[in-house]
């Protein structure tokens, strides 16, 4: 079997310039490496006929998290939730959720306050501008 090692966490936007926006303005993660793919051999990887796509890489404390935008631009997935089989979300860590939370822009959807779960970690979500999931947690540890 090969040794495998995580590259990055992918995300699929629909407006990479906005959703960059957000990453690096709001959540503060700086940018890496933008570039852009296609060709045949790209639209063969992806199963997508005539894709292209633009990329940005994000840099979280040793993750990197990529954004991509395709073309052409598959529509109507419904933003899932947490409960939801196939629901996938990024986590963040932060060592004062608190005044992470109170940093925020008040046009940033959260879906609730933090709070401190059983487990001792304090967690809160909200959706960067494509309704995609972002937990930010202050571990107990």
């Amino acid at each position: 079997m090969a040794d495998l090692s995580a590259h990055h966490v992918g995300i699929t936007v629909s407006d990479l310039e906005e959703t960059l926006a957000f990453y690096r303005n709001v959540l503060d993660l700086p940018v890496s490496n933008r570039f852009s793919v296609g060709g045949e051999a790209f639209a063969e990887a992806v199963d997508v006929e005539g894709a292209s796509a633009d990329f940005a890489h994000l840099e979280a404390d040793g993750t990197r998290i990529e954004l991509v935008e395709y073309e052409p631009e598959a529509r109507g997935s419904p933003a899932a939730g947490l409960n939801q089989p196939g629901a996938t979300h990024v986590g963040l860590s932060v060592a004062d959720l608190e005044a992470f939370s109170e940093s925020l822009p008040e046009d940033v959807p959260t879906i609730s306050e933090p709070r401190t779960t059983e487990s001792g970690t304090t967690i809160m979500f909200l959706r960067d501008p494509e309704g995609n999931l972002i937990e930010v947690l202050e571990s107990s540890e």
